[in-house]
């Protein structure tokens, strides 16, 4: 009896370790992801076959069947994957498992070379392991044309790696090839600006980089980015020997050998990307939002300003203008009162506009401004406060923001903006006194309405370092074109010790005959700018941080960096990075030597102030952020 009890416990256990064998098994089949526990697979996918076969001749099919080792995706194939040449119909590419398949909706082109760049979009299905640099090629013809070309793309005005941008080639090498004809090959940057375009025949071309808004591979439209290359590109090739070290164990050689293999040139071209100016003139749009104000808005800087003729009033001695430094936002302030509480004012304006023949010509539009009125209405009398019958009106006064920092620069100052043109001042109204042990004493200043803003008014003084101080502005000071005068101002201050500061001097070298140097903090912004001058950029008054700095060759002297034109054949102005950042502190003083030329331009930004950072780091940094939840767990 125990024998046979024992026997059926023995079935029904062989049974049951039989079900949870199974389930396990369907349960393994049914999940692709990884298993809790173990190291991560940093194995990227393997390519094992395709259908017609890598670097197939007279290959006539559309279709093609690309097989893996492991189940893989395609990261942004949009963005990444690049056909060479150039398909106006976009190609289908599917993923299925191990396999992807492409089908190709242009026509063949007979004896060309057809390159697919997945650049870095193949990853494993798991942990996203990328096959960098994967490209299937065939062609329709005899032979594979072979050479290649690669370099870098950069945003010309900081160096910034552009990301995700065409660069193409033309072996036609009129001007017009680019904006009238799609490239002939092209690939597109990765995320550190890199390209390589393959599948080149022998010859000389001409290399462009296009931001395509339009997908046309043709430089048609003035709003997209563009790089062109200066000289004919001749691709060609080298033998080159590299080593390859087996090791017999980590610290012990086992053998060197010496391996020749085909290295493809250029292959350290370097592009310049940049946005040409709108040169397009145009009247943006025309408002009065409130009585005294008319605003006319331009979509392009001009010399000049616009005509305005008054049709239901006379405009002489109507406006105090308040303009920008271009020319391209115009505020009219209207002086007269039984002008500005008229409902309409119509307005001939006669301004220069560019014509589809891109000419600037002139222009008259008749403008009918009224008084914007809010959405909400007014406000109903009946829900104001109620004030006592003997309570004076509260006095309106005109509005100021005073712009005084509590601890001031040495080489700082201070402004007064104002909410309408002021009509006249008091300078004896104004007074900038120090404290001197107790006592507060006067001190001298200038102050002059700022050359570019007519609202706003600046005061200047020789600070005392480390002193404080206290500006005073007696009320009714200053009055306004509509009658409001100001309430009175008081305010304290103090101006940083000198032992707050620290100063740099760059030592230039290389740079053009006349250059600009931007002192940058570590966001990239503009703290400084200064000239340079015998060489030097010396920057002081500075307080501790880090620090970096951009050179700007100032081509024709105006200030700015200037951006560059594809037809005049014109380069945006060059620009360099001190290629370190350095760190300042109170009191010290840092001399810095920098020869701009000495460091390639895709190496002289420092990777702390680059934006676009690369999408291997990135890939790196969220594995390692993994790893640790997963060990915490």
């Amino acid at each position: 009896m125990l024998k046979g009890r024992n026997s059926h416990v023995r079935q029904r256990l062989r049974s049951l370790v039989g079900v949870a064998a199974t389930v396990g098994m369907l349960y393994a089949c049914a999940s692709i992801g990884r298993p809790d526990g173990g190291a991560y697979d940093e194995t990227p996918p393997r390519f094992v076959g395709s259908t017609p076969k890598a670097g197939g001749t007279n290959v006539n099919r559309t279709r093609i069947a690309l097989e893996f080792d492991e189940f893989i995706k395609l990261e942004k194939p949009n963005e990444k994957v690049v056909v060479s040449p150039p398909q106006v119909q976009q190609p289908e590419i599917k993923t299925n498992g191990k396999g992807i398949t492409i089908s190709l909706l242009d026509t063949l082109k007979a004896n060309t070379t057809y390159t697919v760049d997945f650049s870095d979009a193949i990853v494993d299905n798991n942990e996203g392991n990328p096959l960098g640099d994967f490209t299937f090629t065939f062609s329709t013809g005899e032979r594979i044309d072979t050479l290649a070309i690669s370099g870098v793309l950069l945003e010309a005005s900081n160096l910034e790696p552009v990301k995700g941008m065409l660069v193409g080639l033309h072996s036609n090498p009129a001007d017009s090839a680019f904006t009238k004809l799609p490239f002939e090959r092209v690939s597109r940057t990765d995320s550190r600006g890199r390209f390589t375009i393959r599948g080149i025949a022998p010859g000389a071309y001409r290399l462009f980089a296009l931001l395509d808004a339009d997908q046309n591979f043709a430089f048609t439209q003035k709003s997209e980015a563009v790089a062109f290359h200066d000289s004919l590109i001749i691709p060609r090739f080298e033998e080159r020997i590299r080593q390859d070290t087996t090791w017999k164990d980590t610290l012990t050689i086992d053998t060197i050998v010496e391996r020749k293999y085909t290295h493809y040139l250029p292959d350290d071209l370097l592009l310049r990307s940049f946005k040409e100016i709108n040169h397009s003139q145009y009247l943006v749009k025309s408002e009065r939002q409130t009585p005294q104000k008319v605003t006319l808005y331009f979509s392009e800087k001009a010399d000049t300003l616009p005509t305005l003729t008054g049709l239901n009033f006379d405009e002489k001695e109507a406006f105090i203008i308040e303009k920008s430094t271009g020319n391209d936002t115009i505020h009219y302030w209207v002086k007269d009162s039984l002008l500005y509480k008229q409902d309409t004012l119509k307005i001939k304006l006669e301004y220069l506009y560019t014509d589809t023949l891109k000419q600037l010509i002139p222009r008259i539009d008749t403008l009918k401004l009224s008084v914007r009125k809010s959405k909400g209405g007014t406000p109903d009398d009946s829900k104001k406060k109620k004030k006592k019958e003997d309570e004076p009106e509260p006095t309106v006064f005109l509005k100021t923001a005073s712009q005084i920092p509590s601890l001031l620069d040495v080489y700082g100052h201070i402004s007064l903006l104002f909410e309408e043109p002021v009509t006249e001042y008091e300078r004896d109204s104004i007074h900038l006194q120090i404290k001197v042990d107790t006592l507060w004493k006067d001190v001298p200043f200038d102050f002059e309405q700022d050359s570019i803003g007519i609202r706003r008014y600046n005061l200047y003084a020789n600070w005392e370092p480390a002193a404080e101080y206290v500006l005073s502005v007696d009320s009714t000071a200053f009055r306004g074109l509509y009658g409001l005068h100001t309430d009175k101002i008081r305010q304290n201050f103090k101006i940083h010790s000198l032992d707050d500061y620290g100063e740099i001097y760059f030592n230039v070298s290389e740079q053009g005959p006349v250059a600009f140097v931007e002192l940058l903090d570590t966001q990239d912004k503009v703290v400084r700018q200064v000239s340079v001058v015998d060489g030097k950029a010396d920057f002081h008054y500075l307080s501790p941080g880090k620090y970096s700095a951009r050179l700007i060759n100032d081509t024709n002297g105006n200030g700015v960096w200037d951006t560059g034109n594809y037809d005049e054949g014109l380069q945006p102005e060059m620009v360099y990075y001190y290629p370190q950042i350095v760190e300042l502190k109170a009191l010290w003083q840092l001399e810095q030597d920098w020869n701009v030329a000495s460091t390639p331009l895709d190496r002289q930004k420092a990777d702390d102030l680059k934006k676009q950072k690369p999408d291997e780091d990135k890939k790196k940094r969220e594995n390692r952020n993994a790893e640790r939840e997963r060990n915490k767990r």
